[in-house]
């Protein structure tokens, strides 16, 4: 069993997009799966086919007591704890709580025992509720974007791995840098993925995710690439990420 954080708080960076396909591939793969979806968006929701009208989210087992169980939606491709807006409210709430970095990471321990991975999709940003992804995780998971800027935060977003693990979560390491977006076109897209696999050595996999309509069009339709179009590049790419995952064991 893994808990992995997949964090980067630049957004569009295909982070919400890498958390559900990886989520269905790995399943498609044999793994047991938990997509935790702890940003407000809810887009991981959604893209699971989960309604984002649930009866209980990861808000009401933050905020409310409610056990992980209770909220637990089950789906074909993985078991989702589901968003919803009302969770962007909630570091206003839990700034007050005693331990409030480790909230999540208690709400967890009861379930996360029952799957190989739990795949935690943090919000955008580094704030309270990346904090208590971060404390809750065994590692991190940061998808980086093959294009200009995408070494810009990266520093940063380190920075706070580090003093995480420094204060707060001493187990905390790099479980994977994924590239997406990438354009094989392009000598850029090579360029950067050359420069962020020296800034991460033997953490990028091989598998780089290709720019790709299909994988744009599938959350629109609230399933993942591997089912909305199983013979496009960008399904047989997160086929190829969680290959690598299980060949890893990381």
């Amino acid at each position: 069993m893994k808990i992995v954080a997949i964090v980067n708080q630049k957004g569009g960076v295909g982070k919400t997009t890498s958390a559900v396909n990886l989520t269905a591939a790995l399943q498609k793969k044999g793994a047991k799966m938990l997509l935790v979806d702890f940003d407000p968006q809810a887009n991981a929701t959604s893209g699971m086919g989960v309604s984002r009208r649930c009866k209980y989210t990861s808000y009401d087992v933050l905020i409310n007591g409610v056990s992980v169980d209770q909220a637990i939606v089950h789906t074909q491709w993985g078991d989702v704890l589901p968003s919803s807006a009302s969770l962007a409210g909630a570091g206003v709430e839990l700034a007050d709580m005693e331990h409030r970095e480790y909230v999540l990471k208690q709400a967890l321990e009861s379930v996360a025992v029952r799957y190989d991975y739990v795949f935690i999709d943090c919000p955008p940003s580094l704030e309270l509720l990346t904090l208590n992804g971060l404390c809750a995780a065994e590692q991190i998971l940061i998808p980086v974007q093959c294009e200009y800027y995408a070494l810009e935060g990266l520093s940063d977003l380190m920075s706070t791995m580090r003093a995480v693990k420094k204060r707060l979560n001493p187990r905390l390491t790099v479980f994977g840098v994924l590239l997406t977006m990438f354009d094989g076109r392009t000598n850029f897209s090579s360029q950067v993925a050359q420069e962020v696999r020296r800034f991460f050595p033997g953490r990028v996999y091989g598998t780089a995710i290709p720019r790709n309509v299909r994988l744009a069009e599938a959350p629109s339709h609230g399933v993942p690439i591997t089912v909305y179009d199983k013979h496009s590049r960008g399904a047989k790419a997160y086929l190829a990420v969680a290959e690598e995952i299980l060949e890893r064991g990381s």
